[in-house]
């Protein structure tokens, strides 16, 4: 922000010391970047000096010299002069002269418009376009110069249009149409989308809304009568449209940071005033407001006692009092021994609560009075779960090899439809593509990090083994509803599907799980048939694992196996014990036992697992698998061996001989009945 020092002596009294207030205003969070004089900018007065301040993006209001001088006013305790412009309508009313329909809301809350008739375009006034110049905006006539020249004064942006070049006396703010084009004012062409909002009139696009006026209705030495547009446009449809078109300004740059919803109608007739005062004509009676209505700002609650605790320091209530509201805010209860009530000014967006205003009091009290070993109370904290969990889940899947990825959380439609088996809700898309045409919000996180993989691989030939924890985003019940966002950890390796399934166990055997992983076969395109699981804890889905098929690969241009796996945080931490627990170790001596059950070659190792657990009890330490091995001349077709072993052992007594075979038999009869299992002998 160009900010020109013989222009703001017009609304505040500056201090001798100039470089003692670029120091102040660095500490109180305008950062000065440089100062220019005459010497160096032939534009500059001589008596004049150009001061270059870097504005944060939640100060918009200090995107203009009122702001600055606001600034300055309450720094040193000085009056600040504003402009109360005055007009004088005449009795032709302007509902009679102009219409304004707002087909586009949710862009632009509010528009207002006058109309100035008779007036003679020409120079401006010698002080305004060295006001102008001073500050680098290039001088056209009387009436555009008056706009820019309030732009810089409050920061709001305006446009005029020639009356008698608005089709049917007509203005409509809607979306632009599909393809529209339209001719700015810098005498190019741009291609709009129904994405953007543009002011028009009965026939065609007059303006890209916030970003830069049409050709068509621009002013010229021939205008008679003109219009003023003075509106809110939403931040986040001009950024779409100057960076969608690549054509900035200062009018954009304002927008972006939101401008004042109360100094709208101020700057309308500031600038109102300035156009009959230098170009003559009359202003019409009254104002076109879309949306006149302004709500009251909520009051916030300023607490001394934590005005004290976050800063470490006394600040008097007078003292905090007379900066509150030098700043603007309104005190609804002043701040006395315990607490304080205050409204933030309707220019100060970003004062929403407490901590805001702290801050406030902080930066004009001045940081620098704040001493460097004033003591501030801490209080200890703890890490919450998520943050155990994580830190454990990492530290599994770290030791075994995988390096953990980030991905974006918006992707394509192409990657997100390429592998989405157990994702039945519909994607969500974001209005603005963030990268190369990514507008739909993850479902999975096994695309974007399969594509990781095959990125390492034709960049340096690197068979990458993967890993993320993040955000997964599904719609909710109703369109209205956010997202839900759900917290899962997926990882893409190279090996075989047991490997695998086992670093998933390791990691909930970190986790202290109380129920072992169990699978069930599920079917998805793109993976290898009979090779796709979903895996559970208990009865509670815990995500899948599975190999992808060959041909799915292809478009990744990947080669060999690739296992991938998706689970939910939710359900580990719902089934987790992440403080380790005392367990008694038995004094007693085991019992190894090894069962060799011929069975059917649909029966999983997981359901064999099962069935031996339930049927041992309390008493089986542990259950091992050993091989499996298919003779189909001596088992039959179909069939299969499944060698496996049994730690048996009591905590009370030492098993005997009989005591394990009666379990072994147990064993023999439960797989028998639930899985027509036969013990080979």
């Amino acid at each position: 922000m160009l900010v020109s020092w013989k222009w703001l002596t017009r609304y505040v009294d500056l201090p001798a010391d100039r470089e003692e207030l670029e120091t102040r205003l660095s500490l109180s969070g305008l950062n000065h970047e440089g100062t220019e004089t005459s010497n160096e900018n032939p534009a500059l007065a001589a008596d004049d000096v150009c001061i270059d301040l870097e504005v944060t993006s939640n100060r918009g209001d200090c995107l203009g010299h009122i702001g600055v001088a606001r600034e300055i006013a309450v720094l040193y305790d000085t009056e600040l002069r504003v402009p109360s412009p005055t007009l004088e309508e005449s009795k032709t009313d302007v509902a009679s002269l102009l219409k304004v329909e707002n087909e586009f809301t949710e862009a632009c809350p509010r528009y207002t418009a006058r109309v100035i008739r008779g007036v003679k375009v020409g120079p401006s006034p010698a002080w305004m376009q060295a006001a102008l110049t001073s500050v680098g905006i290039g001088v056209v006539n009387n009436v555009v110069d008056a706009t820019n020249y309030v732009l810089m004064e409050c920061g709001q942006p305006l446009h005029a249009f020639d009356y008698a070049k608005i089709a049917d006396q007509k203005i409509v703010v809607r979306p632009a149409r599909e393809k529209e084009i339209i001719t700015a004012i810098d005498h190019r062409q741009y291609e709009l989308d129904p994405s953007m909002c543009v002011i028009a009139d009965a026939k065609s696009a007059s303006a890209v809304a916030g970003v830069m006026g049409g050709a068509d209705s621009e002013v010229t030495d021939s205008t008679a009568d003109v219009v003023i547009e003075a509106a809110i446009f939403t931040p986040l449809s001009v950024r779409r449209a100057a960076r969608t078109l690549k054509l900035h300004s200062p009018s954009s740059f304002r927008f972006e940071r939101r401008v004042d919803p109360v100094g709208v109608d101020w700057a309308s007739r500031r600038v109102c005033q300035l156009i009959v005062e230098s170009a003559g004509g009359t202003v019409a009676k009254g104002i076109i407001d879309t949306a006149p209505e302004i709500e009251p700002r909520p009051p916030i609650v300023l607490r001394r006692s934590q005005l004290e605790r976050i800063l470490g320091i006394t600040i008097e209530p007078g003292e905090v009092d007379r900066i509150l509201t030098a700043l603007g805010c309104q005190s609804d209860a002043k701040i006395t021994a315990g607490s304080g009530s205050y409204r933030a000014p309707s220019w100060r967006h970003d004062l929403t609560r407490e901590a805001d205003l702290i801050e406030e009091v902080a930066r004009i009290h001045g940081y620098d009075k704040i001493p460097e070993d004033s003591p501030i109370p801490v209080a200890p904290s703890s890490k919450r779960t998520f943050d155990s969990a994580t830190e454990k889940i990492r530290g599994v899947l770290t030791a075994a090899g995988l390096s953990e990825a980030m991905t974006p959380s918006v992707v394509t439609k192409k990657l997100d439809s390429s592998l989405s088996p157990w994702t039945e809700r519909p994607a969500l898309s974001t209005q603005t593509a963030m990268l190369k045409g990514a507008k739909r919000l993850r479902r999975t996180l096994l695309p974007s990090l399969i594509e990781a993989r095959a990125n390492n691989w034709a960049s340096a030939s690197i068979e990458a083994d993967l890993f993320e924890i993040a955000h997964l985003y599904l719609p909710g019940e109703t369109e209205d509803e956010l997202p839900d966002e759900l917290y899962a950890v997926s990882l893409v390796c190279g090996g075989d599907f047991f490997a695998a399934k086992g670093i998933i166990e390791s990691l909930c055997q970190r986790l202290g799980a109380r129920q072992a992983v169990s699978v069930s076969p599920v079917d998805s395109p793109g993976f290898v048939t009979g090779q796709l699981v979903q895996l559970s804890l208990g009865d509670s889905p815990l995500g899948y694992l599975g190999v992808v098929a060959p041909k799915t690969l292809k478009q990744w241009k990947l080669s060999g196996n690739v296992v991938v796996a998706e689970l939910s945080i939710a359900a580990l931490l719902a089934d987790a014990e992440l403080v380790p627990q005392q367990r008694i170790v038995s004094m007693f001596p085991s019992v190894e036992r090894d069962l060799n059950f011929v069975m059917s070659e649909s029966v999983r190792w997981n359901d064999l697992e099962n069935v031996v657990r339930s049927a041992v009890g309390d008493q089986l330490k542990s259950v091992t698998y050993r091989e499996t091995y298919r003779d189909p001349k001596k088992d039959g077709k179909d069939r299969k061996r499944v060698l496996l072993s049994m730690q048996l052992q009591s905590d009370e007594t030492t098993l005997s001989g009989d005591d394990a075979d009666a379990l072994v038999q147990s064993v023999i009869g439960a797989c028998k009945k639930k899985l027509d299992a036969e013990l080979l002998g």
